[in-house]
């Protein structure tokens, strides 16, 4: 798909849209709209706003087949996480200590080991495949 033909009515309402977004996806999504209407190439866009080209033509078909609800992103399928707000924090207050502080014999957490810690202290056990999502959305590096 190339351009998007938009109406000053649709671009300011997809603007006002953009602006009162409280979730980057939809401000990019929004966006990708406002730039394929102003003649941007989908390879421009993609670069401009360092999503794929994929994410491009996500955006512009959700947005011809449903408008603007179609650019806040689905919640994704499948049950719900088992790591609760509880857990969370315990795996929060857990990695930004040394595992000797909190009585064990060793120093360096693994996600085995963070994971038997957090299953003590909170009853929930995940998958090191889980943990390590769960302490990547946690904005965590390893």
């Amino acid at each position: 798909m190339g351009r998007f033909k938009l109406t000053g009515r649709q671009w300011d309402a997809l603007d006002d849209f953009r602006s009162s977004a409280r979730e980057a996806k939809v401000f990019r999504n929004a966006t990708i709209i406002l730039l394929s209407s102003a003649g941007n190439s989908k390879a421009q866009i993609s670069f401009e706003l360092g999503c794929s080209m994929a994410t491009v033509d996500t955006a512009r078909r959700r947005y011809r087949e449903q408008g603007l609800e179609g650019l806040v992103p689905r919640k994704s399928p499948g049950r719900p996480s088992r790591a609760t707000p509880e857990y969370r924090t315990a795996m929060r207050k857990a990695v930004r200590v040394s595992p000797q502080t909190l009585g064990y014999g060793f120093s360096v957490w693994s996600f085995a080991r963070l994971g038997q810690h957090l299953k003590r202290k909170t009853g929930i056990g995940l998958s090191e495949d889980q943990l390590s999502r769960v302490l990547r959305a946690e904005g965590f590096s390893y």
